[in-house]
C-alpha cells in the first residue's frame, strides 16, 4: 500500500481510494488535498472549519518524555476525516495505517511529533481521543510559510481510522506603517517574525512586504534611528545561534539599507538564545523566540 502526500516529493495527482470508494463517500466529503487515503478505504464522516482551534500532542508527551506535557494548540483551517472499509472487506490493522502514513511522511519531509502505541494506553493525553489500545501518530508538514499538523488516529479493532488536519500561517507581521511607528514611539520597540531559510540568514520572498513596512516606516520618520536585533530560540548550540542571529540581523539591516535606507541610521546584533519572550519547552514559544527586534535608539 501506498500513501502520498502533496508536500514537494510526490503532488497529489493520484488519489489511492478506487472510483467505487470514492462513490460511497459521505455526502458532501472528499480527501484533504495534501492527502491520500489508504487503498480501498471510504469516507464514512467529515467535518471542515474554516477556522478553529485543536490540540495535538507535543513530542515530550508522546514520546515518553513527560507523559503530563501540554498539548500545543493550533489554529487555523480545521479538516476531521473519517474512513472505513465496507463490512465485508478486509480491514488494515491499526499498525498497518499508522505505518504507512510515518512513511510517507517521512518520505515528503514531515517533523515525526511523536507516535503513539498501543502499549501506551493508560497513558494517553485525551481520554476523548486515545482510547485504549489505540495508536496514533503526529506530524508537522511546514512548506511555503504554512505549517500543516496532521494526526493520523487508527481505531482500535474496528478497521478504520480518522484523520486530523490543521492549517496555520506562519506569524505574520499585520501591523500597518503609522501603527509600526506608534508602537515603536511607544514602547521603544517592535518585534517582526521574518522567515529565513532553515538555518541561514536569507530572507524568504515572503517576509519583504513586512520589510518594506519598515522601509516606509523609516522613510515617515527621518529621524528614527533603530538597532536590528536577532533572536533565536534554544533548539541547538548557543554560539551557533548567537551566529545565525547575528547574520540574520544584519540581512535585514542590509535589506533596509538597499531600499535607500541610510547605514548610518541602523546597527544590527545577534542575541542567540539569550532574551526568550515565550517558554522554549513549547512549540508556540519556540516560534515566538524566533524573532528580529526593531528596538528604538
Amino acid at each position: 500500500m501506498k500513501i502520498f502526500f502533496g508536500f514537494g516529493i510526490v503532488l497529489l495527482a493520484i488519489c489511492c481510494a478506487s472510483p467505487a470508494m470514492a462513490e460511497d463517500d459521505a455526502e458532501g466529503c472528499k480527501d484533504h488535498p495534501a492527502f491520500t487515503r489508504m487503498p480501498g478505504y471510504r469516507i464514512n464522516s467529515c467535518e471542515i472549519k474554516d477556522f478553529d482551534a485543536r490540540e495535538f500532542p507535543s513530542s515530550a508527551a508522546l514520546n515518553g518524555e513527560n507523559k503530563a506535557a501540554k498539548p500545543v494548540t493550533i489554529e487555523g483551517k480545521q479538516t476531521y476525516i473519517v474512513y472505513d472499509k465496507p463490512g465485508e472487506v478486509k480491514h488494515a490493522s491499526g499498525l498497518q495505517i499508522q505505518r504507512n502514513y510515518l512513511n510517507a511522511g517521512k518520505a515528503a519531509g514531515a517533523v515525526v511529533i511523536g507516535e503513539f502505541g498501543a502499549e501506551d494506553s493508560g497513558k494517553q493525553l485525551n481520554d476523548d481521543v486515545w482510547g485504549a489500545g489505540d495508536r496514533a501518530l503526529v506530524l508537522k508538514f511546514t512548506k511555503g510559510g504554512k505549517e500543516t499538523w496532521l494526526r493520523v488516529h487508527p481505531y482500535n479493532g474496528g478497521g478504520g481510522y480518522a484523520m486530523y488536519i490543521a492549517e496555520r500561517e506562519s506569524m505574520k507581521q499585520d501591523v500597518v506603517v503609522n501603527e509600526m511607528v506608534d508602537r515603536i514611539n511607544k514602547e521603544g520597540f517592535i518585534s517582526l517574525y521574518i522567515n529565513f531559510d532553515t538555518g541561514k540568514a536569507t530572507i524568504k520572498p515572503d517576509s519583504f512586504s513586512q520589510l518594506d513596512q519598515v522601509v516606509s516606516a523609516l522613510n515617515a520618520t527621518a529621524a528614527l534611528k533603530l538597532e536590528v536585533g536577532g533572536h533565536t530560540d534554544n533548539v541547538g548550540n548557543a554560539d551557533a545561534n548567537k551566529a545565525l542571529s547575528e547574520g540574520r540581523a544584519k540581512a535585514v539591516m542590509k535589506y533596509l539599507t538597499e531600499k535607500g535606507i541610510a547605514a548610518a541610521r541602523l546597527s544590527a546584533i545577534g542575541y542567540g538564545q539569550t532574551s526568550p519572550v515565550a517558554d522554549n519547552r513549547t512549540e508556540d514559544g519556540r516560534a515566538k523566540n524566533r524573532r528580529v527586534d526593531l528596538v528604538k535608539k
